[in-house]
């Protein structure tokens, strides 16, 4: 299958707990220009995801970067590169409600004799 697209942004996932930035720096430089890199962290200890997002200069570069260090072995890990999909709006998306059901009637509980 083909992607067509314009997309500059990378989604660079399975990376080692160990890595850091200068460590995509140097791997991604080899397709081009790296233009920001964002190391994912959990917020409450800092620690490291495993993933972070590249962003290239061109679109060009960042296609070539996929093909090219998409399974590239990174510290102890093969890394997965893919297109970065579009973030989520931080809104919440419009639900429709359900009409209104007719109340039930409930019997009062039977007495017994």
């Amino acid at each position: 299958m083909k992607e067509k697209t314009k997309s500059k942004d990378l989604y660079v996932a399975n990376l080692s707990f160990e890595a850091e930035e200068e460590d995509l720096q140097n791997l991604f430089a080899i397709c081009g220009t790296v233009r920001a890199i964002h190391m994912v962290t959990d917020q409450k200890s800092g620690l490291s995801k495993g993933c972070a997002f590249v962003h290239m200069t061109t679109a060009a570069e960042a296609k070539d970067a996929i093909n090219t260090l998409d399974g590239a072995r990174l510290i102890d890990r093969c890394i997965s590169v893919t297109i970065a999909l579009p973030r989520k709006s931080a809104t919440p998306p419009v639900v429709k409600e359900a009409p209104e059901k007719p109340k039930r009637r409930r019997h009062p509980p039977r007495r017994r004799k």
